[in-house]
């Protein structure tokens, strides 16, 4: 990894309207570029919406689709890497899916694996944890709920990621129209997002993260107040390798904002060369539980191997 300036930027991803929401990424990477900005981070599902109900409509194959394109064109006109949240369809199915496009064009995309709430009526969720080489460093992407599962960070961190990009479409608490309630949403959203700077912590990597911030809509299927309208309070925070916070946005409104931090190459060489630098002190050889089936298909509750064997009515007793 080098030095490299990076941005994180927490905007509304209003629901079915790509055009409206690219123009908007293109502004702001006018704004990062002018900060020097290399790389650039846009939250989950941006483009298209969150749980937007014509989510299959919307979807585009990756990289041929025309929003794949139009991030691709504005990557090489600002000479920046960005990675960036939309909806993928493949073979008719849709998925959760961020992109990366940098100065040379498509570098690959990272779906979404773990589905929160009623993302199941939209998305599949993904099989791949990719590390991506965008040339300054190396970047993992966790998306919103995947980062409650802190063996995804850990496993980009084993594969090589510096950076650990993650973008939310986060619906921690909802807000009314007065003052108190949105502060009070938005400090709740940003301190519960602030706990993920474990995640670079733990694995001793630079942590960039950008939430949605705004009411994206309302859709049908549920109440206007329920807490499962696309509604976002958003935050952006960037996190430094020791999980210190080297920029935060704002925690009292909700709205559009962007972050810039220096990402240090020699902050990550000196915390990885500590004594506790986990990649090196882990134990993976105690750690098989992880990867057991936690579900047992048998009748009974213990799987047949751990049901202790009876002696037969003919067997010798003492």
């Amino acid at each position: 990894m080098r030095t490299t300036r990076v941005a994180a930027i927490s905007m509304n991803g209003l629901l079915g309207e790509p055009e409206r929401i690219l123009n908007a990424i293109a502004g702001w990477c006018e704004r990062a570029a002018a900060d020097k900005v290399e790389l650039a981070l846009f939250p989950e599902l941006v483009v298209h919406g969150h749980c937007t109900p014509n989510t299959w409509e919307l979807a585009e194959p990756i990289p041929d689709g025309p929003s794949v394109q139009r991030l691709a064109q504005l990557a090489r006109h600002y000479r920046m890497v960005l990675c960036v949240g939309l909806c993928e369809k493949e073979r008719d199915i849709v998925y959760n899916t961020q992109v990366v496009v940098g100065p040379g064009g498509y570098i690959g995309k990272q779906r979404k694996l773990h589905l929160s709430r009623d993302e199941v009526l939209h998305y599949k969720g993904g099989r791949d944890i990719t590390v991506f080489d965008v040339g300054p460093c190396k970047v993992g992407i966790v998306i919103c709920y995947d980062n409650q599962f802190p063996e995804v960070a850990r496993v980009l961190a084993l594969r090589g990621a510096d950076v650990l990009l993650m973008p939310h479409a986060a619906r921690i608490k909802m807000w009314t129209d007065t003052p108190e309630s949105e502060a009070t949403a938005r400090r709740y959203t940003h301190e519960y997002l602030g706990g993920l700077a474990m995640r670079a912590r733990e694995n001793f990597c630079f942590g960039v993260l950008a939430d949605q911030a705004g009411r994206a809509g309302y859709v049908d299927t549920y109440p206007k107040d329920s807490p499962s309208q696309p509604h976002h309070a958003g935050a952006a925070l960037i996190f430094g390798p020791d999980g210190e916070i080297l920029a935060s946005s704002q925690p009292d409104k909700v709205r559009d904002e962007m972050i810039v931090a220096t990402l240090d190459a020699g902050m990550l060489a000196k915390q990885r060369a500590l004594p506790n630098y986990t990649l090196r002190t882990r134990r993976p050889e105690l750690f098989g539980e992880l990867v057991r089936e936690q579900v047992s298909c048998s009748q009974g509750s213990e799987s047949r191997e751990s049901v202790p064997r009876l002696k037969s009515a003919s067997a010798r007793t003492e």
